[in-house]
């Protein structure tokens, strides 16, 4: 635990927290480290989840199943990513499954020891943290449903690449989806996508190479979200 104690000095969760007090806070609440192989689910969509979790190595992936067996993709997280912080504190089920999609280890918070505050200062700033961080994760709900209900498909493409590359501080920036998850993400046609993309770096929009996208005409691209 004490190796992971940087990463998670840097998580929305922790951060702000010192060194020693996190040491103690962590120790309290029964945090623990448990590890996944790939394909695993950590969470699953249709049971409860009264966890909190911190992604420490490997990666996971969230999503929300459809008819047909597809996949909605919800997000994807690297290590100092945190889950279940919307989710574990609902006495409904979840809606969505969380699973590794590579091997894995992940601290393990029960929500309910981490709600009742000892009085702390550590404590009292965790729950503060696990405030903001709900509310960061509304704005991004939002943003996401602002994106599906743009008409054409490239004002779609146009508002998605346009806000990672505003979250990787550069137009040059890799996405955490492939192209057949991109298609879930923007509900859109697997084929329309490719051709869509292949039209935009013809037209010298963009360059692209599988998850990687650099943007050449950023002011043109947000007058097409417009």
């Amino acid at each position: 635990m004490k190796n992971y104690l940087p990463l998670l000095q840097s998580t929305s969760l922790f951060t702000g927290i010192p060194t020693d007090q996190l040491q103690v806070l962590l120790a309290q609440l029964g945090a623990v480290v448990r590890s996944y192989g790939k394909g695993e689910a950590l969470v699953l969509a249709g049971e409860p989840n009264r966890r909190v979790g911190v992604v420490l190595t490997g990666t996971l992936e969230a999503y929300r199943p459809a008819p047909g067996g597809a996949r909605i993709p919800i997000t994807h997280m690297e290590p100092g990513g945190v889950f279940g912080d919307v989710l574990g504190g609902s006495s409904l089920a979840s809606p969505v499954t969380v699973l590794a999609a590579a091997p894995c280890e992940v601290l393990l918070i029960p929500y309910e020891r981490l709600l009742l505050s000892d009085g702390s200062p550590a404590h009292q700033r965790a729950l503060q943290n696990l405030v903001r961080t709900i509310s960061d994760k509304y704005f991004s709900l939002s943003r996401r449903i602002d994106l599906l209900v743009l008409k054409s498909l490239r004002a779609k493409v146009c508002a998605y690449l346009l806000s990672e590359a505003e979250r990787a501080g550069s137009l040059t920036f890799s996405i955490p989806f492939s192209r057949i998850q991109l298609a879930d993400y923007l509900n859109c046609d697997r084929s329309a996508l490719s051709r869509e993309l292949s039209q935009m770096q013809r037209d010298g929009l963009l360059d692209t190479y599988k998850s990687s996208f650099k943007l050449l005409e950023p002011e043109t691209l947000k007058q097409m979200v417009q």
